[in-house]
């Protein structure tokens, strides 16, 4: 039985059973129980997503950068790793920007120096 959309009612929600598995671990999850969050993106893939958009199609470079991604599920019991591995990530991602800043004025103080 197919649900039609343009007469449905506003309230009617479409459930649907699949099989969920968490984006983290990779292990099964119930659907009730899951951990919805947006997935991780580490340095390399930030990374990897900037150095192709800017070669590829630098018009949606914005896009790549800011669009609003999807939750996926997580197990609960992940949370907490996925806690630390983001923190991580920000880490790394800050460093990065600091030795890139630090690059970039080196020569600037090197020729105010002289």
């Amino acid at each position: 039985m197919a649900i039609d959309y343009a007469t449905a009612e506003p309230g009617t929600k479409e459930i649907v059973h699949e099989q969920l598995y968490c984006a983290f671990t990779g292990g099964p999850v119930i659907a009730e129980e899951a951990y919805w969050a947006p997935p991780l993106v580490t340095f390399r893939q930030l990374i990897t997503a900037i150095a192709q958009g800017v070669a590829h199609s630098p018009g949606t470079l914005g896009t790549i950068l800011f669009a609003e991604q999807p939750n996926v599920p997580y197990a609960p019991a992940a949370r907490e790793q996925l806690a630390a591995r983001r923190s991580a990530e920000q880490i790394k991602l800050l460093v990065g920007l600091l030795v890139v800043i630090a690059l970039l004025a080196a020569p600037i103080l090197f020729l105010a120096m002289q």
